[in-house]
C-alpha cells in the first residue's frame, strides 16, 4: 500500500477520534506543529525516516519536542505510530491530516504568486475568486512575491491552476515566434 493511503487512513481516524473526543482543535494545532518543526527542520523528517534509528528513539525525539504542548491523544497516537514502526510516515499524516481537516471545515487554501505584495482590496478580489472557484466559504490565500512574474499573477485553487503573469505570456509568444507560418515547407 502506498504511503500516501496509509497516511490518510491514519489521518482520517485521528481526525474521527479527535472530532468524538471533541478535542479536534488541540489535535489540529499539535500536527500543525510537527508539520512546521519538519519544514523548518529538515533533519526531523530524514530522522523519521532513517531505519537504523529505532523506534524508541525516533519516540523519545516526538516527545521531546512535544515535551508540554501536546494533547494527550496526539502522544497515544506518536507512541501506536511507533509501536508499528511507521515513524517514516508520520510527516504525511500531518499533512493528510490537514488537507481532511480543511476538507471538514469546509476551509479552501490557494496559493497566490505576485510581482509585489497585494493590499487588502486586490486580496478581497482573490478571495471571491477563489470561492466562485471551489464553491467553500472559508478560504485561506497564501501569497508569494516573485518578481521573475515581470507582472500580472499565478493563482492555484487544488489542481487548477491561472497563470496571468507576463512571463508565460512572453514564453508563448518566444514559442509563436520560432514557428514562421510563413516560410514554405519544399
Amino acid at each position: 500500500m502506498s504511503n500516501h493511503r496509509v497516511a490518510s487512513r491514519y489521518a482520517k481516524s485521528i481526525l474521527e477520534l479527535a472530532l468524538e473526543k471533541g478535542n479536534l482543535e488541540e489535535v489540529h494545532a499539535d500536527f500543525q506543529k510537527l508539520s512546521a518543526i519538519e519544514k523548518a527542520n529538515k533533519e526531523l523528517g530524514f530522522l523519521l525516516k532513517n531505519p537504523v534509528v529505532t523506534s524508541d528513539k525516533k519516540l523519545k525525539v516526538l516527545k521531546a519536542l512535544f515535551v508540554d504542548s501536546a494533547q494527550k491523544m496526539t502522544m497515544t497516537f506518536f507512541e501506536i505510530i511507533s509501536r508499528k514502526n511507521r515513524e517514516a510516515i508520520l510527516v504525511d499524516v500531518a499533512q493528510e491530516f490537514e488537507n481532511q481537516y480543511n476538507k471538514y471545515k469546509s476551509i479552501q487554501v490557494a496559493q497566490l504568486t505576485t510581482t509585489f505584495p497585494i493590499d487588502s482590496k486586490l486580496r478581497e478580489e482573490f478571495v471571491k475568486i477563489v470561492k466562485e472557484i471551489s464553491g467553500l466559504k472559508t478560504v485561506i490565500l497564501e501569497e508569494k512575491v516573485n518578481p521573475n512574474l515581470i507582472g500580472g499573477f499565478i493563482l492555484k485553487v487544488n489542481d487548477r491552476q491561472l497563470d496571468e503573469s507576463l512571463s508565460s505570456k512572453l514564453r508563448i509568444l518566444k514559442s509563436e515566434f520560432l514557428q514562421n507560418h510563413y516560410e514554405s515547407k519544399i
